[in-house]
């Protein structure tokens, strides 16, 4: 049985390992290991803002995390710590789309559901909060999920991740 509930600071360093586990096995179809490497300096990773707020989540399996994922009142649209370009300010949920952050499941349980549970979760306490509208920047590997959640692609990205460097996203909306 999968239990979703908030992350915790002091779950950083297991949640860093399962993003980098995620990102390493289930991005592997879409993205060079340069690529993947690379997103795990800065475009992927833990934003502590989130946990702070109390809106990034964890997806637990007899008393392991599976899954994490989260939602956002502020303005940044993805990117963990390491990123530097980041903002802090919140968002207006009667003109702003609530950001959807930072999925990732563990390969082991990847295709069981986790990450429509923790986006049904995210999509519930964003509206709770007064966001009727959601964007993101969804990984390739994330785009058929999105899709069959409803999100639609919005625009193409090549995110610079170092000089010569880039990875591809999709911004989705809802």
């Amino acid at each position: 049985m999968i239990h979703i509930r908030p992350a915790t600071l002091t779950e950083k360093p297991e949640l860093e390992a399962l993003i980098a586990r995620s990102a390493r096995e289930l991005s592997k179809n879409d993205y060079t290991s340069e690529q993947i490497e690379g997103a795990l300096r800065g475009a992927f990773g833990v934003d502590t803002q989130l946990i702070n707020d109390g809106t990034y989540f964890v997806a637990e399996e007899n008393g392991c995390i599976v899954g994490c994922g989260g939602w956002s009142r502020r303005k940044t649209l993805f990117g963990g710590d390491a990123r530097v370009d980041r903002e802090a300010g919140d968002l207006d949920p009667q003109v702003d789309a609530a950001k959807i952050r930072a999925f990732f499941i563990d390969p082991a349980h990847a295709r069981r559901g986790i990450g429509r549970s923790i986006l049904d979760a995210c999509e519930k306490a964003a509206r709770a909060y007064g966001f009727n509208r959601f964007e993101m920047m969804a990984t390739l590997p994330g785009v058929r999920l999105y899709q069959m959640c409803g999100y639609v692609a919005l625009e193409h990205v090549n995110h610079p991740l170092e000089p010569g460097l880039s990875i591809p996203f999709v911004r989705m909306g809802k």
